[in-house]
């Protein structure tokens, strides 16, 4: 499936993206903030494509025209995610390449992918998390409309072996839909 948004569409991953997944999840400033270590190789990239970015919701980030992958975003569903065990609740993560920081672009594709929740897959809630210190993430969060439900003073980061402070936030299907009326 694809989706679309005025700058951005939303595609699955392919093999033929490790090179650009590399190209940004290599910078220490993209990964680390969000609980995994920078890449180490495009062969790393390719592994992650195949093991991680394989998932039935989860999308390569692409400038319309361009059709490189510049981030991800995704839905995490089920067993996927540990925010909730229910199936109509899911939760939405992302990341964005450095060089296309400050545009607009990752609330423009959260508000898509929380469309696509609700309207396509019929969730009730979607859930969010940003570890402290990570201010760009809360930001995004905070302009497509989530609402803090909690935060939790040691929150495991398996990845990185750590333990840091993580913040949650939500969006209900009736948030989404008052704001998208506004």
């Amino acid at each position: 499936m694809v989706l679309m948004t005025e700058r951005l569409f939303l595609r699955p991953w392919t093999e033929a993206d490790a090179e650009s997944l590399y190209e940004y999840a290599k910078d220490p400033e993209v990964g680390p903030i969000a609980g995994w270590p920078p890449h180490k190789s495009v062969e790393e990239s390719l592994e992650v494509i195949r093991n991680v970015f394989s998932g039935e919701e989860c999308y390569a980030i692409c400038e319309k025209g361009v059709g490189q992958a510049i981030g991800a975003i995704s839905l995490k569903c089920g067993e996927q995610t540990d925010m909730t065990e229910r199936e109509d609740e899911c939760e939405i993560g992302y990341w964005l390449g450095k060089p296309f920081w400050g545009r607009g672009y990752m609330p423009e594709a959260v508000r898509e992918l929380l469309r696509h929740a609700f309207e396509d897959l019929n969730m009730t809630t979607v859930w969010v998390g940003y570890y402290d210190g990570n201010t760009k993430s809360k930001r995004v969060q905070e302009k497509a409309g989530f609402v803090y439900h909690h935060t939790c003073g040691e929150v495991p980061v398996p990845l990185l072996q750590e333990i840091r402070v993580g913040h949650t936030n939500v969006m209900t299907r009736e948030r989404w839909e008052s704001l998208k009326d506004a």
